[in-house]
C-alpha cells in the first residue's frame, strides 16, 4: 500500500508540472482532463502527507522519550505520542477507503426514471412523492434538475417521470436509489381507513457522452406526434413530441416536454444513450464474481430496497436493515443519512473483498 501511495505522490508531482505547462494549457480538452486527474489524486496525496507527518512525529517522540529523564517532560511526550498514534490509525483507515476501486461513473450527472408500479393511482401518487423527495435532495446539494419526460395522471401523480440531475458526484449518491420502493398508507380515496401497499420503481442511469456510446442514425426510428396532457396553448397544435426507437434493442424513448421537436429529439437521444450504456454495463458485469459486486444490492429495479410506512412514520432500508422514524423529513429530501450508511456498507464489503492491506 505504501508503494502505491508513493507512486501516486510522484504522479501528483508530474501532473502539477504538466498542468502548469503553457503548451499543455493551450490544448483546453487535454488540460481539463489532466486537471480532473490532478484533483482526484490530490485528495489521496494530501491525506498521505498528513499520514507521513504523523509517522514522523511518532518517531521523533519515541527518540525524545529514550533520551528524556525528567518525569513531567516524559509525561508530555507520551501524551503527544498517544495522540499521534491515534491520528495515524484514523489516517490509515481514511487512506484505505480512498484507495478502494472507484466507480468511473461517480462524478457524472444522472438520469432518474420513476414509474408507478403495483397500486394504480396510489402508485402514481407515490411516484410523485419520490420525484419531489429527489428534487428536494438535489436542491439541498445545490444541484440543478431538468424534467426530460413526464406522463402525469389526472390527480397529480406520475405514471412515469424521467428527469436529469446535474451536479458533481450526483451519480455517486443517487445510484443507491435504483430498485423497488414500497409505500404503506391509507389512500385519500379509501373510506374504510384500510392500509394499502403500493410500489414505484426507480432506475438511476449515469449521463453518457457520445464517445462512450455511439449510436448509428440508421438504427433509429423517429416518430413525431402531437403532445398530450397539460402543456399550455401549444399542446395539440404542432407535432413536437418525439418517440425514438432503437431498432437493434427495441428500446423506446418518448419526450414531449419541450415545445421544440429538435429539443425533444436531443433529450430522447440523451436518455437512450444512457439506457444503452446501462445494458452494456449489465452485460459486462454478468461475469463478475458475486464477492466482487456491491453488497448493498444489485441496483436492479426489480429488487425491493425500501419501505415507507406512513402510519408508523417509518422508513426501512432493507439492504442494510436500517430503520428511521423520520418519514416526513425523509420525504422532504433529508435522505443523506441512508445514503451515507449505504456508502459505508459498500466500502466495508469492498475492503473485506480486498483482504487486509496493511501499511
Amino acid at each position: 500500500m505504501l508503494d502505491r501511495l508513493n507512486f501516486l505522490e510522484n504522479k501528483y508531482e508530474e501532473l502539477s508540472i504538466k498542468i502548469s505547462d503553457p503548451s499543455v494549457m493551450s490544448n483546453q480538452k487535454e488540460w481539463q482532463k489532466l486537471c480532473k486527474e490532478h484533483s482526484e489524486v490530490e485528495i489521496i496525496v494530501l491525506k498521505y502527507r498528513e499520514y507521513k507527518k504523523a509517522v514522523e512525529g511518532i518517531e521523533e517522540n519515541k527518540e525524545m522519550l529514550s533520551m528524556e529523564s525528567d518525569k513531567d517532560m516524559r509525561d508530555m511526550i507520551q501524551e503527544d505520542l498517544k495522540q499521534l498514534q491515534a491520528d495515524k490509525e484514523v489516517l490509515e483507515s481514511e487512506l484505505k477507503i480512498l484507495l478502494l476501486p472507484k466507480d468511473p461513473n461517480d462524478s457524472k450527472n444522472v438520469f432518474i426514471e420513476i414509474r408507478g408500479g403495483a397500486g394504480g393511482d396510489e402508485a402514481a401518487l407515490f411516484a410523485a412523492n419520490l420525484f419531489r423527495m429527489y428534487v428536494k435532495y438535489a436542491e439541498k446539494q445545490n444541484w440543478k434538475y431538468e424534467v426530460m419526460s413526464a406522463n402525469e395522471t389526472d390527480i397529480g401523480g406520475f405514471k412515469e417521470v424521467v428527469f436529469m440531475v446535474k451536479g458533481d458526484g450526483a451519480y455517486s449518491k443517487f445510484k443507491y436509489e435504483s430498485g423497488v420502493h414500497r409505500v404503506q398508507r391509507v389512500p385519500d380515496t379509501e373510506s374504510s381507513g384500510r392500509i394499502h401497499t403500493s410500489t414505484a420503481t426507480v432506475a438511476v442511469l449515469p449521463e453518457v457522452d457520445d464517445v462512450e456510446i455511439e449510436i448509428n442514425a440508421n438504427d433509429l426510428r423517429i416518430d413525431v406526434f402531437r403532445a398530450s396532457g397539460n402543456g399550455g396553448q401549444c399542446v395539440n397544435t404542432t407535432d413536437s413530441a418525439v418517440r425514438m426507437t432503437h431498432i437493434p434493442t427495441g428500446l423506446v424513448v418518448s419526450c414531449q416536454d419541450e415545445k421544440s421537436q429538435l429539443k425533444n429529439k436531443e433529450k430522447a437521444l440523451k436518455i437512450l444513450r444512457s439506457r444503452l450504456y446501462e445494458m452494456a454495463e449489465a452485460e459486462r458485469n454478468k461475469g463478475i464474481a458475486d464477492d466482487r459486486k456491491s453488497q448493498v444490492g444489485t441496483g436492479d429495479r426489480s429488487e425491493r430496497i425500501r419501505t415507507y410506512n406512513y402510519p408508523q412514520g417509518r422508513v426501512t432500508e432493507h439492504r442494510i436493515g436500517l430503520t428511521l422514524y423520520k418519514l416526513e423529513q425523509f420525504l422532504d429530501g433529508d435522505i443523506q443519512e441512508v445514503i451515507d450508511a449505504l456508502i459505508t456498507e459498500e466500502q466495508s464489503k469492498k475492503m473485506e473483498a480486498m483482504g487486509n492491506s496493511d501499511f
